[in-house]
């Protein structure tokens, strides 16, 4: 049993809070909206804190699962955790950043005597529910056991990618290659559909073959009935992606497929859905093809 402080019970956190629990850890749990946090207690066993600092005061391993850079830096560094964490203790962060953070995090929390891995996740809610997620680490090497470890009770896989900020750019990568898919997958089924062909039936059939995807598995059905309430949101691949292009100028890399898809979804954005999931690709096109036809012949 260790103790452990979790912070940040979105819905990834929460359930990701909840596998800790049940492992019998101590368990702290602190969200800035104090209505989740009473949420949590009454499905798990575990205490809250008046504050960050106060949550952290004890802890041997510390997680953060927050939203974006931002909410990472007032965690840390305006909540000041850092000088409040018992010295050789473990911060974990969750939360998909950009590299830059992770590595100025690792030297701070170094100067205090903290260790430090930057772990963002894949495999979505459902995989946070299902105790099943991919975390990227990037840490020092001496601290990976006592990592996986910890994490074991919501992880399927994990690797160390390098030293601190790997593991932000390992879920770059992450994201790069999931964009092209869904996208990929959307121009597929519009096409399907444009071309007399009955999608529902075909994806089963293209989905055991070299065209075969998670996004075409688990999400063609729903993009073909119009569904886009599931998983991740427009607003937050948008995030992400900008990150993805931010590092990719700064390294010279040339992304063109990312760079196109990550305007399709600023679109989605920009004409009020980027509450849809990124599965929404698909309405786009449909959207874009509906206006064309709609538009009188000269």
């Amino acid at each position: 049993m260790a103790k452990i402080t979790f912070i940040g019970l979105g819905n990834m956190g929460f359930p990701m809070a909840g596998h800790l629990a049940n492992q019998s850890h101590d368990l702290t749990v602190w969200n800035r909206t104090q209505a989740t946090t009473e949420r949590w207690l009454t499905h798990y066993t575990g205490k809250t804190a008046a504050n960050p600092m106060a949550a952290v005061a004890d802890a041997e391993f510390v997680m953060l699962c927050v939203g974006r850079d931002s909410d990472v830096e007032q965690i840390v560094y305006e909540q000041q955790i850092l000088t409040h964490m018992p010295p050789h203790s473990v911060l974990i962060d969750h939360t998909t950043t950009s590299s830059q953070l992770a590595e100025r995090i690792a030297e701070d929390a170094k100067r205090h005597r903290i260790r430090f891995a930057d772990a963002p996740v894949s495999g979505g809610q459902q995989g946070a529910i299902q105790g099943q997620l991919s975390i990227m680490l990037g840490c020092d090497i001496e601290d990976v056991a006592d990592i996986e470890r910890i994490l074991q009770p919501y992880t399927r896989s994990i690797a160390r990618l390098g030293s601190a900020g790997s593991g932000q750019k390992a879920k770059m990568v992450n994201q790069i290659c999931v964009a092209g898919v869904i996208q990929s997958l959307a121009e597929g089924l519009h096409f399907a559909q444009q071309n007399g062909l009955d999608a529902k039936q075909l994806m089963p059939l293209l989905s055991q073959g070299a065209a075969g995807s998670w996004q075409m598995s688990q999400r063609h059905s729903s993009m073909l009935d119009g569904h886009y309430q599931h998983g991740f949101a427009i607003d937050w691949m948008c995030k992400d992606l900008a990150i993805c292009l931010e590092q990719a100028q700064a390294s010279q890399c040339d992304l063109p497929i990312l760079s196109q898809v990550y305007d399709f979804y600023r679109e989605l954005q920009q004409t009020g859905q980027g509450r849809f999931d990124t599965s929404a690709l698909l309405l786009r096109l449909q959207t874009q093809h509906k206006t064309n036809q709609d538009q009188p012949d000269c």
